[in-house]
């Protein structure tokens, strides 16, 4: 009897096929839960969805911006160095001009100093060789006094009489030299 019975209901019912109750309660609970997710859980991941794409979408635009800051403030301190190296130029051309300003007025200030002491050295000069001249005329004047009170015989003491002597034998002299 069994084994009547099975050959009965395998002949009723396909293996490969699920029952018809099985089927609806399937369907049913399928339905039921596709509906629960489209409702309730869809949703909610659409929605976490869009705040990570907004959230990247941002972060994207913070990360463009600030490249575009950090360009600009490379370009500006670029330019910065720019007008620093022209203005170090400017001052070292400043400098160098200046240089050769104070360079020059040293050099005409070393020109005067050496002609105030050349003509410094040269009055000096004449007037140790006016002492000397002085100095010699009393020198040889003295020796002729002495040559002609020998030659002549007479002293000439008198010192008048010997400053005239003296003056008309150098007047001589100078005479003759000339």
């Amino acid at each position: 009897m069994i084994s009547r019975f099975v050959v009965t209901a395998a002949e009723a019912h396909n293996p490969l096929l699920p029952a018809t109750a099985d089927l609806v309660w399937s369907s049913l609970v399928f339905v039921v839960l596709l509906a629960f997710f489209w409702k309730f859980v869809l949703p909610n991941f659409k929605k976490t969805m869009d705040a990570r794409t907004e959230a990247i979408e941002g972060r994207l635009a913070a990360a463009e911006k600030a490249q575009a800051e950090a360009a600009a403030k490379t370009a500006n301190i670029e330019a910065e160095q720019a007008a620093a190296r022209s203005e170090a130029a400017a001052i070292r051309e400043e400098a160098r001009a200046e240089g050769a300003t104070i360079l020059t007025e040293l050099k005409e200030q070393a020109a005067a100093e050496k002609d105030r002491i050349l003509a410094s050295a040269k009055a000096q000069i004449e007037a140790e060789r006016q002492a000397a001249l002085i100095s010699l005329r009393a020198e040889v004047g003295s020796l002729a006094i002495d040559l002609a009170s020998s030659v002549v015989g007479e002293s000439l003491k008198n010192e008048k009489l010997a400053t005239s002597v003296v003056d008309q034998f150098l007047t001589e002299l100078e005479g003759k030299k000339k």
